[in-house]
């Protein structure tokens, strides 16, 4: 007769102890077996992760309040890699940088346990972008379009629309079968919870995972959470689906990084930087990325925030991730305090591998906006010096008005890219141009909305058109022309 023993399983731990504490930074004697970012546990519960070493002692990276770790306390380690649970279930919920809750609805049942510092797929496990992440921001879409899998960094000063750009992002993927997480990196509590809310109110929250490490979390989990937050999306990405990532911002992540090097002793660098920077930020980076067709063809998109100082993108942290990423969404503070907004410069942003999927129809009409544009800001300036402009200058200007009307968006409202399109086929076929600015505002703000209303057989045929067919180009043209009978809409 067969016996079965149930041995219950035994888990080897080492015994360390505190042997001086330097802030975030505790000394580790006694642990003789160990790796690089492993998880160590103080006997107060706290958690550790263990970042450097001497000759004699351990370097461990405290993970909660350094307050309750003092010399003499004993320390556990167990060999085995810094791993965070991810599943289904993490979606709607608030999470720390080690995938624990702190909304207060309870545990999170974990589906797996995924290496925080997993490394990115190889570059025969990737595809070609092949799908445009539609954003809502119409000037995106139109001058800086984004793919699925793309790296896009968001840059400009502080208080420009940064953030607002990038949960507007998160609020376009409703009902598109996208997972998005936003990673709050070193930001207030109170803009914490207004995007959260922003998310709940918007029914945003359905799809979106929340990292949250705000200012008044530990560095070392300011450090972690957008590790964590690619590791959370890694978990949809190899099941197949499509992944928005938000980190808001890196400069906190920058500045989390380099106060624990020089807590570290490590030599500093450019702006006190240490040298390893570039690839502590190159490394999460390549976690982006498409997956090909055996790996179940999932995406993972990046959107990035950094902060500018007077609009210097040359400073050191801005310039690394101008160059380690596919482009670059710019906010100039001066179109902003001009009132337009979103104020994307369009000079200075660039998507690199973005036009290739974006809408055709769009991209047709897209062709020249971008010098059309520039033109009309320098006619601007040289309008202050003299007067007397010439009819076909003024022409360009009123063009202009109207590029930038069209691009003028209320926060949080984001635009279907039909409704996009439908705006610049109007500026294409000079519909507009015979209109006065008030009356142009008008068309823009109700045009879609009569649609919708009354010509909903034509919006399903532009929703899923590929290609501007002579066909299409009657039914719109109809169909504006019907906009302008019924809600007399003057032309001048």
């Amino acid at each position: 007769m067969q016996v079965t023993l149930n041995i219950p399983r035994i888990r080897i731990k080492e015994l360390g102890k505190v042997r001086k504490v330097k802030k975030i930074i505790a000394g580790v004697g006694g642990l003789s077996n160990f790796m690089d970012s492993q998880l160590v546990t103080f006997s107060g519960g706290t958690k550790g992760m263990i970042v450097g070493f001497t000759a004699d002692e351990v370097l461990v990276l405290v993970l909660g309040d350094e307050s309750n770790v003092r010399i003499g306390q004993e320390v556990y380690s167990v060999q085995e890699e810094f791993k965070i649970p991810v599943g289904e279930r993490f979606i709607g919920r608030v999470v720390s940088a080690l995938g624990e809750p702190c909304d207060s609805k309870g545990p999170i049942e974990a589906d797996e346990y995924y290496s925080i510092f997993r490394e990115a797929p190889d570059t025969m496990d990737r595809d070609d972008t092949i799908s445009a992440l539609e954003t809502g921001t119409r000037v995106i879409d139109a001058v800086v379009p984004i793919s699925k899998g793309q790296r896009q960094l968001i840059i400009g000063d502080r208080m420009t629309g940064k953030t607002t750009i990038a949960v507007d992002a998160i609020l376009n993927q409703k009902n598109k079968d996208v997972v998005c997480i936003y990673c709050c990196i070193g930001k207030s509590f109170s803009s914490l919870l207004k995007v959260v809310q922003l998310l709940k109110l918007k029914g945003a929250l359905d799809y979106t995972i929340v990292v949250a490490s705000s200012a008044s979390a530990t560095v070392g989990e300011q450090y972690l959470a957008p590790y964590a937050a690619s590791t959370l999306g890694e978990y949809f990405l190899y099941k197949g689906r499509d992944v928005l990532v938000v980190f808001d911002d890196m400069t906190k992540h920058a500045w989390s990084y380099r106060q624990i090097s020089l807590l570290l002793e490590r030599p500093p660098g450019r702006e006190a930087y240490p040298g390893d920077i570039y690839y502590i930020h190159s490394q999460l980076f390549e976690r982006a990325g498409k997956l090909n067709k055996e790996l179940r063809s999932g995406s993972m998109t990046f959107l990035p925030l950094i902060d500018t100082l007077q609009g210097d993108v040359t400073g050191f942290i801005p310039s690394n991730l101008i160059s380690m990423t596919d482009g670059q969404i710019y906010l100039n503070s001066n179109l902003f305090a001009e009132g337009f907004k979103p104020a994307v410069d369009f000079s200075m942003s660039v998507s690199i591998i973005g036009s290739k999927n974006q809408n055709r129809i769009l991209k047709g009409l897209t062709g020249v906006l971008r010098s059309e544009y520039t033109h009309y800001k320098e006619l601007l300036r040289l309008t202050k010096l003299k007067s007397g402009l010439s009819a076909e200058a003024e022409h360009r200007i009123h063009r202009g008005e109207i590029i930038t009307a069209i691009f003028t968006q209320d926060k949080n409202n984001p635009s279907p890219i039909s409704e996009l399109i439908v705006l610049l086929y109007a500026l294409d076929r000079k519909i507009l141009d015979e209109m006065d600015m008030i009356a142009v505002n008008r068309f823009k703000s109700e045009i879609w909305a009569y649609l919708v209303e009354h010509s909903p057989e034509f919006v399903k045929e532009l929703e899923s058109a590929k290609e501007l067919t002579p066909g299409l180009n009657k039914n719109m043209d109809a169909a504006i022309v019907k906009y302008f009978k019924e809600c007399n809409q003057p032309k001048s």
